[in-house]
């Protein structure tokens, strides 16, 4: 992230201040899993001095970002308090935004989910209109919790498009007319004066899966089919982007099944044009089966039919292809399938597994998981939650919250 997104107003992250209690955050980062510690197991845990956690403490505490929860056991004299993190002292709203559907979650620092909506709404209607709802409707969801907007940690975005995650601008996107370099962070902090972060949808998804499932997996990947085509990827615990934020765009590998289909990106043969929901649709209205999209495939299959549950499995085969090449490069220990396809069941998974497991090397799968997504339609807005709370709670980015949140208070 570049110096510039650090601190413009509305840029991707939170502008730095000076903090009256350096290294705050960083004590911070120890009371977040929950756990109650007392002054001086702080002070052992970290080698800092009594007079220095306590005064770390402090502004922890004149934060409200911990709390006392209790008194430890004493050695001798007045019994010490013990302090932890308070994950409900701020919130964060998340928005997962489809092409033509978008989820909105109130969570806490935690991540779980206080309050959510989801509404039909067209990527392709434009960034004013779209964010103007996501602002509209978030306000809506503070007030429903009876939550201020000063509350507020920051708003986390997920958009179904290529991202340049440290400016937060689509990138030339296939499905987002009048997206393509819009400053989002920019619009959306000018209206709530809060970080504002973004990304695209299936890094969100993979962040959140692994939030949810698997916390302890540190290599993962999140395919998402549906309209599109699209992969997460988590690397070392973290989602990896890319040079420029391009990582995990299987959809546009070429695949042999292809046979020169043109694709939305311009090329011909790609995974997409094959065995995306929209690909798939077409196909089986092509064959006297009316599909509009993904969701009518999945329908059709759950109906038990024959060419739609045909189509998935050959869908499952063609990922397996790309997959397969990404096992053995990359070596995870999780796949997880999401997106709309994915809710049609086992056929989808099935072919998938086929392949991998057929055109993988022995030593790459022999610890692998191919599991269907846990999060499932939560996935997007948990991750977007969580994209905000890594951020802004990092050592960096606490100092300058805590201080904050003194200055506001004094």
């Amino acid at each position: 992230m570049t110096e510039d997104a650090l601190t413009r107003p509305g840029g991707q992250g939170l502008t730095v201040a000076p903090t009256t209690a350096p290294g705050a955050g960083t004590l911070l980062q120890l009371l977040r899993d929950g756990r109650p510690r007392t002054r001086s197991e702080l002070a052992s845990v970290t080698g800092l001095a009594r007079s220095t956690v306590t005064q770390r403490v402090d502004a922890l505490l004149s934060s409200g970002l911990i709390g006392p929860t209790g008194e430890a056991v004493s050695t001798g004299g007045r019994p010490p308090t013990t302090f932890s993190f308070r994950p409900d002292a701020r919130v964060v709203l998340a928005a997962d935004l489809g092409a033509t559907h978008a989820r909105l979650a109130l969570t806490d620092m935690s991540g779980a989910v206080l309050a959510e909506e989801r509404a039909d709404l067209d990527i392709a209607l434009g960034p004013e209109p779209v964010l103007d709802w996501v602002v509209e409707r978030g306000r809506g969801l503070l007030e429903g919790a009876r939550r201020r907007v000063d509350e507020l940690l920051g708003l986390g975005i997920g958009l179904p498009g290529p991202v340049q995650h440290s400016t937060g601008r689509a990138v030339n996107p296939p499905i987002m007319p009048g997206w393509d370099d819009f400053d989002v962070p920019g619009y959306v902090h000018d209206q709530l004066n809060v970080p504002v972060l973004v990304d695209n949808d299936v890094n969100i998804m993979a962040i959140g899966e692994h939030h949810t499932a698997w916390p302890a997996a540190s290599h993962l990947l999140f395919v998402k089919v549906a309209t599109g085509i699209g992969c997460g990827i988590v690397s070392e615990g973290r989602v990896y982007r890319g040079a420029q934020g391009a990582a995990g765009d299987m959809g546009h590998i070429h695949v042999p099944s292809g046979a020169e289909r043109p694709c939305r990106c311009g090329n011909t043969g790609c995974l997409e044009a094959v065995a995306s929901g929209a690909a798939l649709a077409a196909a089986l209205t092509g064959e006297g089966v009316p599909a509009s999209g993904a969701r009518d495939v999945v329908e059709l299959s759950r109906n038990g039919s024959v060419p739609a549950l045909r189509a998935l499995r050959q869908a499952g085969r063609d990922i397996g292809e790309v997959l397969a090449a990404s096992v053995n490069m990359f070596n995870p220990s999780v796949i997880v399938i999401g997106g709309a396809l994915a809710l049609a069941g086992d056929h989808l998974l099935a072919g998938v597994r086929e392949v991998i497991y057929q055109r993988s090397l022995p030593l790459a799968t022999e610890h692998l998981n191919i599991v269907s997504s846990v999060a499932g339609e939560s996935a997007g807005v948990v991750g977007a939650a969580v994209m905000v709370i890594e951020h802004c709670l990092s050592p960096e980015h606490a100092d300058a919250l805590i201080s904050g949140a003194l200055v506001n208070g004094a």
